[in-house]
């Protein structure tokens, strides 16, 4: 009976002891998070403002993928969406939902290319092997503009139309934060933080971007 009682005990002791490992390995597993509110000078939210993360301890690139599907489309005679963000490497697709011919073009230095016209429903392809930002025009519609954020890091995002944006999976220790925008002042329209990320849990920040009218 007594031993009956050990061997019930030990089996309860190490049950608990799995669980709380569980715990602890599911916590390291997800990771911190970093929410960051974009705001200009005013207070107002900042969309489309791309966040990017390099933590102190280094990253890998890896497969990244980011909100978008790697898809630059052309709809209304618009760039749809205004500003794409795609890991560095990325193949981009330009299909054109128009009823109208587009010839997309960038002179960027991350990316200088040019598309022949191409009608509705017809797509072209363009690699993207440089990290950097790239600006989209169309060489019949001069009113078209849109923009491609080709970042080196997996811990990236786009922020919402209530300028926020949720970054997962990060380590904790130092972290050096950029915030794009094609209207920000900073030079490349970049402005740059370095911020503390707990080990676990949320940080918050809050960029404040001086934006060109």
């Amino acid at each position: 009976m007594k031993k009956h009682n050990l061997l019930a005990f030990v089996a309860i002791l190490f049950a608990a002891v799995f669980v709380g490992f569980s715990a602890v390995a599911s916590q390291a597993a997800s990771g911190s998070r970093l929410s960051v509110a974009v705001r200009d000078e005013n207070g107002l939210p900042v969309r489309d403002a791309i966040v990017m993360v390099y933590p102190a301890s280094g990253h890998s690139l890896g497969s990244a993928s980011f909100e978008g599907n790697a898809t630059m489309q052309q709809r209304n005679i618009q760039f749809d969406p205004g500003t794409l963000i795609v890991a560095q490497g990325a193949n981009v697709r330009f299909p054109n939902r128009d009823r109208v011919r587009h010839s997309v073009y960038s002179f960027s230095p991350a990316a200088k290319f040019e598309m022949k016209l191409y009608g509705r429903d017809e797509s072209r392809t363009q690699n993207f092997p440089i990290a950097g930002t790239v600006a989209l025009g169309c060489n019949i519609h001069d009113e078209m503009k849109g923009y491609i954020k080709v970042v080196d890091t997996p811990f990236a995002g786009k922020t919402d139309y209530n300028g926020m944006v949720q970054i997962g999976n990060l380590p904790g220790g130092f972290a050096r934060v950029k915030v794009w925008h094609p209207a920000n002042r900073a030079r490349g329209g970049e402005s740059a933080y370095s911020i503390p990320i707990g080990a676990n849990g949320i940080t918050k920040k809050t960029a404040t971007l001086k934006l060109r009218k």
